[in-house]
């Protein structure tokens, strides 16, 4: 093994800085924060994997930095860090592992977990113990490296004028996969598919585009590692909550290479979205990393300084773990703090992104020190930084409001500046079309924005990110087909993944050829997808949701690297699907056209103008006005007005803000039933603009029924009907009032 020297350099900005110097002396400046290390090795790699050691000798600060003249763009290098070995105090350091960069721009190399990779020996006899021995092997040939890139990017490309920058109001988002969206697209090329240039792809952007979402939430990016159960299994992480690097784009997902092609790769990615008008926002996974608890591998931050970099428990051999996940990041520590924060200034300045979804947000937000109370604070330093940060602040901010500590449920609770993941939404809509919720004061919250958790500090509807599918459970196609998770690809013994989904299968569990079963579940679809696009907030679609994408009952495929978690693209040439997709891509057109349909504020239940309406009004299938006992009764049908006239502020010219009146009507009714359309003043006359009895939609103009009309609605079906100022055509040009039938 070689050894180098290292110049001083500078303790600033930490992780791997190429930079050409004076006179095109060409170099890398190191840095590494290693609060009480002992000493710190930089370890450069060649392409035969030939090992040089470079002490990093200066500190400053407890950062250790040095330069080295020579290092290129391209070059692999790791950390070997020297101090005490003290599992009983929470001191692990361990120079025989080789370390990642927690600032590494790209990664380099499969992590694989034998025995050498982790700080313990893992086969000592005593096993309760067995985390307290050190192993002394060698762990670089089986760990990937960081990647020294060139990163001094132009100053005018991301400028703010390039962003699509749309309004929360406006935003429809769409949680991708990169992966596993165009792993399968046949409009992409084989070489691209699975990457982030097949994301980037015309074909794939054609869908997105053709649909009317503004925003792709993509799933971890962040570089990752596998589970050593799952490589047991022969499985991987697919899902990609398991990182490992905060500033590396997932070199797995890189059709160019791994040393450090997948930076630029990912930055292109970003700029055709946005040339297509969509934002990007990534799923960041800042609560834990893959070293798991203390049986887990030594990959980085472990070996680097253990008390620092997570929360330990009043015995610190062990780890606080408000993740279910082994660990959980030490927010309160200033350092620990930073690395998230530069971390995510580094995507949205370098990299281009447009916000950001916290997994278990409210771990992060967790105050307190080790040993001592850790409960959740919305005014931690975590929300604290991001409220002041100039860059931050400015960005889409989404929560996963929840943890699974004590305490950890806060659904409602963060400040303004944060949009949530809204799960009482999700719950509610669910019941209601399965025909479970007891009563309609909760729908009746979830549809008009949830006022009754938003509605405080200056929050907006916007608050609310609505959804009723998410990578994690069913597909929608699979919450009306399983009444049952069958989850036993995964190895577990179908224990894993939730117990309670809320879903129906319509009488059948899984697939059938029942011609009546396959009706009533597309139009339960149809239900689903029409409740979601049409409510008041912001509304989350599922990737191949729109589709009939299945996972045959899956509700957990984290590990499912293969056709159970791609987007199944031959759906589009199947009848039914093909017309699912074009009604979701009709609904976004038709929130998109219609500005009562997105509202920038809470309803008020009263007209904004002397000769308006009131914004909001509730009706019963009889066509008259919700009384407080109709709330507290089951209400199988239950009808919403949203007047247009009657929509609060005032658009960018100063005017007004006007639009058409439109009635909701929602029966989860297993037999049809009878709907009085509501009379003058509310409507002259009724057009019907999506009926989810029927798999193929009328285009506009609809039939048209006069105020105060009895509709026959089907069983189980949603309709969507705008307000007329005049009446129905001539008689004998309306069609006879019937039930529809799917």
């Amino acid at each position: 093994m070689a050894r180098g020297t290292a110049l001083p350099g500078a303790p600033t900005p930490l992780g791997a800085r190429f930079h050409a110097g004076p006179g095109g002396a060409a170099g890398t400046n190191f840095a590494l924060w290693a609060g009480g290390a002992e000493g710190v090795d930089l370890c450069l790699f060649d392409d035969e994997g030939r090992e040089t050691r470079c002490e990093l000798a200066e500190q400053s600060n407890q950062i250790w930095h040095g330069h080295v003249p020579g290092v290129l763009p391209g070059t692999r290098y790791g950390f070997r860090v020297h101090g005490r070995w003290d599992p009983w105090t929470g001191a692990r350091w361990n120079p025989a592992k080789l370390l990642l960069d927690p600032y590494a721009r790209a990664v380099d190399g499969e992590f694989s977990l034998p025995p050498e990779v982790y700080g313990h020996v893992r086969d000592w006899p005593e096993q309760h113990v067995a985390d307290t021995v050190r192993d002394d092997r060698d762990s670089a040939p089986h760990v990937p490296k960081g990647v020294v890139v060139h990163d001094e990017y132009p100053a005018e490309e991301w400028i703010d004028d390039r962003r699509p920058k749309t309004p929360w109001a406006d935003t429809v988002l769409y949680e991708v996969h990169v992966k596993g969206f165009t792993r399968r697209h046949p409009g992409v090329p084989e070489h691209l598919r699975g990457t982030y240039a097949g994301l980037a792809h015309p074909a794939a952007i054609e869908h997105l585009t053709r649909l009317g979402v503004t925003a792709v939430e993509l799933l971890p990016v962040h570089q990752f590692a596998h589970e050593d159960h799952l490589l047991k299994r022969g499985l991987r992480n697919y899902w990609g909550y398991n990182s490992i690097g905060y500033f590396a784009p997932h070199a797995g997902y890189a059709a160019r290479g791994s040393r450090g092609e997948q930076v630029g790769e990912f930055r292109d990615m970003v700029r055709a979205l946005h040339a297509a008008g969509i934002e990007v926002i990534l799923d960041v996974v800042y609560n834990h990393t893959a070293e798991a608890d203390e049986r887990g591998p030594m990959l980085s931050l472990r070996g680097i300084d253990n008390r620092g970099y997570y929360r330990l428990q009043q015995d610190p051999r062990h780890y606080t773990d408000f993740t279910g996940c082994g660990n959980t990041l030490n927010v309160v520590q200033p350092h620990v703090l930073r690395l998230i924060t530069d971390s995510l200034r580094y995507w949205v300045a370098e990299m281009g992104v447009d916000g950001f979804r916290f997994d278990l947000a409210a771990a992060l937000a967790r105050a307190g020190r080790d040993g001592a109370e850790q409960s959740v604070d919305m005014f931690s330093p975590f929300l604290a930084v991001i409220a002041q940060d100039p860059v931050l602040r400015r960005v889409k901010l989404i929560a996963e409001p929840w943890d699974v500590g004590s305490g950890g449920y806060q659904v409602g609770a963060f400040p303004p500046l944060w949009a949530e993941w809204n799960d009482r939404y999700r719950d509610a809509a669910r019941d209601f079309w399965r025909g479970a919720l007891p009563d309609a004061r909760d729908l009746g919250f979830r549809l008009s924005g949830s006022s009754d958790l938003y509605a405080w500090g200056g929050r907006s509807p916007q608050a609310s990110v609505n959804y009723v599918t998410a990578h994690d459970g069913f597909t929608m196609r699979d919450l009306v087909s399983y009444d049952h998770k069958h989850n036993e690809a995964n190895g577990e013994g179908n224990r894993d993944g939730s117990s309670g989904n809320r879903s129906w299968n319509c009488g059948v569990e899984g697939e059938t050829d029942q011609p009546e079963v396959t009706a009533l579940r597309r139009r339960q679809l149809r239900n689903l997808l029409s409740t979601l696009l049409l409510s008041t907030g912001v509304p989350m679609l599922v990737a191949g949701d729109e589709l009939g994408r299945t996972q045959g009952g899956n509700n957990n495929a984290y590990c499912q690297d293969n056709e159970i978690g791609w987007v199944d693209w031959s759906l589009l040439r199947e009848p039914g699907w093909r017309e699912l997709c074009a009604l979701t891509a009709r609904l976004i057109r038709l929130r998109r056209e219609h500005p009562v349909l997105r509202r920038r504020d809470f309803f008020t239940g009263r007209p904004v103008l002397a000769e308006g309406l009131r914004d909001l009004a509730w009706f019963t299938a009889r066509g008259t006005e919700m009384t407080e006992d109709d709330w507290f009764a089951p209400a199988p049908t239950l009808g919403m007005f949203l007047s247009g006239r009657d929509i609060p502020g005032r658009d960018e010219r100063g005017a007004r803000v006007l639009d058409d009146s439109f009635l909701l009507v929602l029966h989860a009714g297993a037999e049809p039933a009878g709907f009085t359309l509501p009379d003058r003043p509310w409507a002259v006359a009724w057009e019907v603009l999506v009926d989810t009895a029927a798999e193929q939609q009328e285009e506009p103009p609809g039939t048209v029924h006069a105020a105060g009309a009895r509709l026959e609605v089907t069983d189980r079906s949603f309709l969507l009907l705008r307000a007329r100022p005049q009446g129905p055509p001539a008689q004998g040009a309306v069609r006879s009032v019937e039930t529809r039938q799917s």
